[in-house]
């Protein structure tokens, strides 16, 4: 599922994959900026926590959200599947400046939400202008090729992981959560050599990719954004390695993004923050690319 094509009066919103375990309760560093690009005191936050089973959920980061100044917040309860077909659900995300999708479980969220009007909605609403976010399981459905289970502590190997569709928010990546934390590199490995045309994203807890309508990212959040460039792969021996079988992959390119590191998407190309531009051998991006 490609992205909801974006008019030449308007900008895509921003697309907010977050690595799960965000501070929720300190400085709120991702939560307060997600408030801020949704518009402050005039924000019209919509919470979707069906990913998750906790019923705390969306009252949760409702309280969250007020509590940094957004205007207003609500949360959708959507549960089942004819819950998507509510108007009143439609309307309000009609009426968004901010969607956010909580963590849980990410099969749970696309077969209750995959091809649904709220779906729709969602991916139409983004390409308006209006940016989504998500956690943990939120993260990984934005794209349109979707990690939905598989191996952590492990090597990248044939069968470790399981892909299913996701929204398709994005076409360009694919997105690992709790990166760090449950040690799945390997399996992003995987996913990449799955396709090496998608650019991997390791997203750790308390982080967040922002990533820009110019497809510029940029790292918020105590940890990093691990990314994975398969794109110019010289060997690879996915297409011939038996079940559970060790795959080489030669000619990778890997990036650990701190907070303030960006990460153009088009370019593929990886920058320090600002202050270390300086120190940089890189091309510095100019004002156009820059997020």
């Amino acid at each position: 599922m490609c992205p909801a094509p974006v008019s030449e009066e308007t900008d895509r919103g921003y697309i907010i994959p977050i690595g799960g375990g965000e501070d929720r309760i300190k400085e709120m560093q991702i939560h307060r900026k997600f408030v801020e690009l949704s518009g402050g005191a005039d924000a019209d936050i919509v919470v979707i926590p069906t990913a998750s089973m906790l019923e705390e959920t969306g009252p949760d980061y409702n309280r969250i959200f007020s509590d940094l100044g957004a205007g207003k917040v609500e949360f959708l309860p959507i549960s089942r599947r004819a819950d998507c077909d509510n108007p009143d659900f439609a309307e309000m995300l009609d009426h968004a400046t901010g969607i956010f999708m909580t963590g849980g479980n990410q099969l749970r969220l696309s077969a209750i939400l995959g091809g649904t009007l709220v779906a729709q909605k969602i991916r139409r609403r983004n390409a308006e202008g209006v940016p989504i976010a998500g956690t943990s399981a939120g993260a990984s459905i934005m794209s349109e090729h979707m990690i939905a289970g598989g191996s952590s502590n492990s090597g990248p190997a044939e069968g470790n992981i399981t892909l299913a569709p996701g929204m398709g928010l994005t076409n360009a990546v694919i997105i690992d959560q709790h990166f760090t934390q449950r040690n799945r590199l390997g399996r992003l490995l995987t996913a990449s050599s799955y396709n090496p045309f998608l650019i991997g994203l390791g997203i750790d807890e308390d982080t967040a990719a922002f990533i820009g309508p110019d497809n510029v990212l940029e790292v918020v959040g105590s940890g990093t954004v691990t990314i994975v460039d398969a794109n110019h792969l010289t060997h690879s021996s996915m297409w011939d390695a038996r079940e559970g079988e060790a795959i080489s992959l030669l000619g990778l390119r890997l990036d650990v993004l701190g907070e303030g590191c960006r990460y153009d998407l088009n370019e593929r190309i990886a920058y320090p923050p600002d202050e270390h531009v300086a120190f940089c051998t890189l091309p510095v991006p100019n004002d156009e690319n820059s997020g």
